[in-house]
């Protein structure tokens, strides 16, 4: 995965072409907001009755996800994406570290008291539904970005990218605990999406 922080070649595309991508990048962000909406209130309702850290951490990265998208949205809205850019990283980049910070706490809570997560089918079948959906807009948001030269659209397709990755990492920590009684896993599984976390705000912020 190519850095947010090199500069993307822009391909010579004609303006039609641009406004056709810049449009393509706006309808993408719509569905990735609209879908991490849904993602974080069930996310963060199913995790809470189920005391799973690492269900709320995911949660609470589908919100993120909307601010970055959000951003990326703002950008494009203006007649020049381009001075736009610096800002909307800046805000991808500070809610990479905000999410770390949190998942990080509530973590090693988890981990040196009594926490005891429970089962959760809500969050099981959640975690296996993004880790089918997210990839794909990834993708889309981060080809069109490519063609386009905007170091935002990619970025913010990262976090998309990242939310499969932290599915992957939840259904494997939740289906662990539901079968083995491993509590230990959940929190260990919202440890893995913390570091994730800081490694792509890192990238943004440069």
């Amino acid at each position: 995965m190519a850095s947010p922080a090199r500069q993307l070649p822009v391909l010579g595309s004609p303006p039609a072409r641009q406004a056709v991508l810049a449009r393509r990048i706006r309808l993408l962000v719509a569905a990735t907001i609209t879908y991490n909406v849904i993602e974080a209130a069930v996310a963060i309702t199913a995790g809470t009755h189920a005391s799973s850290t690492a269900l709320v951490g995911f949660g609470l990265d589908s919100v993120i996800e909307v601010s970055s998208a959000a951003a990326v949205a703002w950008q494009f809205a203006g007649r020049d994406p381009e001075a736009r850019e610096k800002t909307a990283l800046r805000v991808i980049a500070v809610s990479f570290f905000a999410l770390a910070a949190y998942v990080s706490v509530e973590s090693v809570r988890a981990l040196v008291g009594d926490a005891d997560p429970r089962h959760s089918s809500v969050g099981l079948v959640l975690a296996a539904l993004s880790l089918l959906i997210m990839p794909a807009l990834s993708y889309a948001q981060r080809r069109a970005g490519r063609e386009l030269g905007s170091r935002s659209a990619v970025a913010d397709s990262k976090q998309t990218l990242l939310c499969t990755y932290l599915s992957a990492v939840v259904l494997v920590g939740l289906g662990l605990n539901s079968l083995f009684g491993w509590s230990w896993a959940d929190p260990v599984a919202a440890l893995v999406i913390a570091a994730a976390a800081v490694k792509e705000g890192r990238e943004a912020w440069r």
